[in-house]
């Protein structure tokens, strides 16, 4: 392969609003603002990256991933495309707290590499599979408007059913009921984001099993850094757990395997990188750890990026990557190919496969 310069890079922001306001335990986001970062080749070849922050989780916003990327600019001005794990060993060691910031930029390194390869991501990680199924979330929404859009999902062929749980316990239970009464026969996943405390959330599960719920899977049901807590919970149910916020770093999945905390870890790019994320999954398999892959609010180009990565990787228990754009407002087009619930990569030649659809 004949040596491939950075020549350019560009950072542009994209704010798209949303169909209908997106509600989770610790806030409610209207819009998605997000960057888009461009690598331009000296061979004429571009590669996209993403940052998607949400600013409690990851301490990210829109302004300060702009500024990072900004600051970025000249360092990597002149690198060779194929020293992309160089350059992100460097980006972490200066700006280590940015990390969706550092996501955007690996991904647009990769993208770029891999068209220069002339291979798919999926294949470039692997290419364990070429097929991934997603659920699809149903977050914190009125109960007839859950049992609704539970019908709906059903109806567009999902299987597996995700809502978002941890501000109203009582109201959760409520919403989980409808959401079983709209989709009968959906396989049920649930999120709190941190909203429980460890004796609510053991309690939570109880009242379930009251009502005959069991749901597949409990995702971070107290705060992030409460491991003895998540335990407790886990000890004190038949529900598998799984740390999502809990798990940013490698290190981060080493604590929980060490602390025996959660049955399954959630990778998603937009917490840890991409170089980050396969030390993540590579410690959670020999640990015999399980896998999940999820996402922030992203446009197609990340939403792709997370399903090369998880196809490529393989081994991922459940997937967690439905789109909340119309793709008419999506800024990109290409990509996994997706018809509900499936993506597929058949199609893609290079990269992660998406073409800008507007001018960003």
């Amino acid at each position: 392969m004949e040596q491939a310069i950075i020549k350019e890079i560009s950072v542009n922001p994209v704010n798209i609003p949303l169909e209908e306001p997106f509600t989770i335990a610790i806030g409610t986001k209207y819009e998605i603002e997000n960057v888009i970062v461009t690598v331009r080749l000296d061979n004429g070849i571009e590669g996209y990256g993403e940052a998607a922050p949400l600013e409690p989780i990851n301490g990210e916003n829109q302004s300060t991933v702009m500024a990072t990327l900004e600051s970025c600019r000249e360092f990597l001005a002149g690198r060779d495309i194929a020293s992309y794990r160089q350059i992100s060993k460097k980006l972490k060691s200066v700006f280590w707290a940015q990390v969706t910031a550092r996501c955007a930029i690996e991904m647009a390194l990769i993208d770029a590499f891999t068209k220069t390869l002339n291979i798919p991501l999926y294949l470039f990680f692997g290419g364990a599979s070429k097929k991934l199924e997603t659920d699809y979330t149903v977050d914190i929404v009125s109960t007839e408007k859950a049992r609704v859009n539970a019908s709906k999902l059903k109806g567009q062929g999902y299987r597996i059913l995700k809502t978002k749980v941890g501000k109203n316990l009582i109201d959760d239970i409520d919403r989980i009921q409808a959401i079983m009464d709209g989709a009968p026969g959906c396989r049920l996943i649930l999120d709190a984001n941190q909203g429980y405390s460890p004796v609510q959330a053991v309690h939570f599960l109880k009242e379930l099993e009251k009502n005959n719920i069991w749901p597949e899977l409990f995702e971070q049901p107290v705060v992030r850094h409460d491991k003895a807590g998540m335990r407790f919970v886990k000890d004190n149910s038949m529900v598998p757990i799984a740390a999502d916020e809990s798990v940013f770093t490698a290190a981060d999945a080493i604590e929980v395997v060490r602390t025996g905390c959660a049955d399954m870890i959630n990778i998603k790019l937009m917490k840890s990188g991409i170089i980050e994320a396969l030390d993540i999954a590579a410690i959670a398999r020999s640990a015999n750890i399980g896998l999940m892959i999820g996402c922030m609010l992203e446009t197609r180009l990340g939403l792709g990026a997370s399903v090369h990565f998880a196809a490529g990787t393989g081994g991922f228990n459940f997937v967690d990557l439905d789109p909340h754009l119309d793709p008419v407002k999506d800024p990109f087009t290409g990509g996994p190919h997706y018809e509900a619930p499936f993506y597929k990569l058949s199609d893609v030649t290079a990269g992660i496969g998406v073409q800008k659809q507007f001018n960003i």
